[in-house]
């Protein structure tokens, strides 16, 4: 006991239990907003990027196969200083916005082979039922296609959204107050660094494993839809 009580009284413990809150509260305010922001966008450039390419639509497939091979061929680090030094700085556009832009290109390029995986992996047939009943290509689409490939597609895509939840840890490197800017700040403090360190790791441990449970709820009520 009087060691444990020893522990808890010591620095370590004070700097430990000082940090955790201030971290968690950065974390909820930009790490979680900046994740969910950044993936709703990145959907949405997913599922035009894919469409496009599969139907090989003149000039914008290329373009699109273009712009998926350069974001899932350089690091997102890269990607992240590009954006904010080389287009969002000289424009006065602020830091946030250009995480945003950066994080929403680079899970967009990787979403759109997942997405386009997907529907590819729907039989043919599958097309030409909906046609025989009288479907258009869009309700065909839409009432046979993207229920089949969201089973197919939602895994790898939940995923996709846990990584870029460690992702935005990088968004540190633009002055971003998240939540690894924030355990940054009270290791240079307070010089015990692996400690800081480890505990914002646990942090974002936590983040992901309630995540991990989500997808795992998610994957059951999928298969029981089938």
């Amino acid at each position: 006991m009087n060691a444990l009580s020893a522990l808890l009284e010591s620095r370590e413990m004070r700097i430990l239990t000082g940090a955790f809150w201030p971290m968690l509260k950065q974390g909820l305010i930009y790490t979680i907003p900046l994740t969910l922001i950044s993936f709703a966008i990145g959907m949405v450039i997913a599922v035009v990027s894919a469409l496009l390419i599969i139907n090989r639509v003149p000039l914008l497939s290329r373009i699109m196969r273009l712009y998926v091979w350069v974001f899932r061929g350089t690091p997102l680090l890269v990607q992240l200083f590009i954006v904010y030094w080389g287009i969002c700085n000289p424009m006065k556009i602020s830091n946030l916005v250009a995480c945003v832009i950066a994080l929403s290109l680079n899970v967009g390029a990787y979403a759109s082979e997942t997405i386009r995986a997907a529907i590819l992996s729907i039989d043919r047939g599958q097309w030409e039922a909906g046609y025989s009943l009288g479907m258009t290509y869009s309700q065909a689409f839409r009432r046979i296609i993207v229920p089949q490939a969201a089973k197919v597609s939602v895994p790898p895509l939940f995923n996709t959204f846990i990584s870029l939840v460690k992702d935005t840890s990088l968004a540190s490197n633009i002055m971003i107050a998240e939540m690894f800017r924030k355990a940054q700040e009270f290791a240079a403090s307070s010089l015990k660094y692996l400690l800081i360190y480890s505990e914002v790791a646990l942090i974002y441990l936590l983040f992901c494993t309630l995540l991990n449970g989500v997808q795992k709820l998610c994957e059951k009520r999928l298969r029981l839809g089938r």
